[in-house]
């Protein structure tokens, strides 16, 4: 091996161990005054990421409820919860990750969305979720990241 490729991966590892070490665990996230203040993972969120995840039905599925136009190729946008435009206008990224962490304590406890990076998703949920939270902290990074693009007339 070339003497190289030791420090290589070390350093590879180390900065992979610092992004994992700076992830909130689901029960330490803070929420205060309706917000969560800080990134869940030390990074930035990736709207186009969050965006896949908030489409996805095995993840996000956000859209068995709410209608997003920027997302109009995407089938079965739902109509029981308001719709996802111009959200960013409505709240800052700090309240929109606090909603996608623990819509139960944001909503009230017979919302029907569930906390997304919370072990108490609510009922009804997928017997695979139960006890586990439906997003990763990146994923909710992203899903927050993509919600702060969403102004009105976009």
């Amino acid at each position: 091996m070339k003497p190289g490729v030791w420090g290589s991966t070390a350093v590879a590892l180390l900065v992979a161990n610092m992004a994992y070490a700076a992830e909130v665990a689901p029960n330490d996230v803070k929420v205060e005054d309706g917000t969560v203040a800080q990134s869940l993972t030390g990074n930035p969120g990736d709207p186009e990421m969050g965006a896949k995840a908030l489409a996805n039905r095995g993840l996000g599925n956000c859209l068995a409820c709410h209608a997003v136009s920027a997302l109009e190729s995407e089938q079965f946008h739902g109509d029981v919860a308001p719709p996802l435009d111009g959200v960013a206008d409505r709240w800052q990224p700090e309240q929109l990750r606090a909603i996608v962490v623990t819509a139960k304590k944001e909503f009230g406890p017979e919302s029907v969305m569930p906390g997304f990076y919370s072990l108490e998703v609510g009922i009804n949920v997928r017997k695979d979720l139960v006890g586990k939270p439906i997003l990763t902290a990146q994923q909710v990074e992203d899903v927050v990241a993509y919600l702060s693009t969403l102004k009105e007339g976009d």
